[in-house]
């Protein structure tokens, strides 16, 4: 199997620099099909084991690291739910996924695990493997508003993310009664990935003067809780 990594920027930026990038970015991309009204909301649940691993490598900036998750958008987890695992390596990233039903991934949150062994991905088998024999459980629900464009040269995804918000102690994320609350005083983050270049037409388009390339991570910041 190819592993397909790609270039990742990361930005903490104020509200308005996401006001001037927002429209210099809607006059060369496009907003991504799936955003409603220009944006969609995403719930993930996080895992890591029982050492933090995820979160410590990601703390100490290890350059070789993972993290699962699973997710679903817009309130909705009966149209689609993934689990994903995203991987780093020298600073690119790469990112794998695998369908969920509704019961599975109650069923994994619920810690009924045996039948994941005999899933047909590869993924599900993975985790398993993880959570039987690493102590890997899930941690953290972790909410936010993304606002993603498009454009196609370079393969160029860029996204707005904000309003992010933690589940603290609760981990049953299909649960519409699982409330979150602001994750302290996180920033609004501007993300950028790319394949092999980056046009010069979005680069100029996501310039932030002063502001450098960060490693803010959603996880460890909603991780601050528990």
């Amino acid at each position: 199997m190819d592993i397909h990594y790609r270039h990742e920027w990361k930005h903490e930026i104020s509200y308005a620099d996401l006001l001037s990038i927002r429209a210099r970015l809607r006059a060369v991309a496009q907003p991504d099909s799936h955003a409603i009204g220009g944006k969609y909301l995403i719930r993930s649940l996080y895992f890591d084991n029982l050492n933090d691993k995820a979160l410590r490598e990601k703390i100490d900036g290890v350059n070789m690291r993972e993290k699962f998750r699973i997710r679903y958008y817009n309130g909705d987890p009966s149209k689609i739910i993934h689990l994903e695992k995203k991987s780093k390596l020298n600073g690119l990233g790469t990112k794998y996924s695998a369908p969920l039903t509704m019961a599975e991934a109650q069923s994994i949150v619920d810690g009924n695990i045996g039948w994941m062994l005999n899933s047909p991905h590869a993924l599900v088998q993975e985790l398993y493997c993880k959570m039987r024999y690493q102590g890997m459980a899930p941690k953290t629900i972790v909410d936010y508003t993304r606002e993603p464009f498009i454009y196609a040269p370079g393969n160029v995804r860029v996204t707005f993310d904000y309003d992010i918000r933690t589940g603290l102690g609760c981990t049953d994320f299909l649960n519409p009664n699982c409330v979150t609350i602001p994750a302290g005083d996180a920033p609004i983050i501007l993300e950028v990935k790319w394949d092999a270049f980056l046009p010069s037409i979005i680069r100029d388009a996501v310039q932030t003067p002063g502001r450098r390339v960060g490693a803010f991570s959603k996880y460890a910041q909603c991780r601050i809780y528990g």
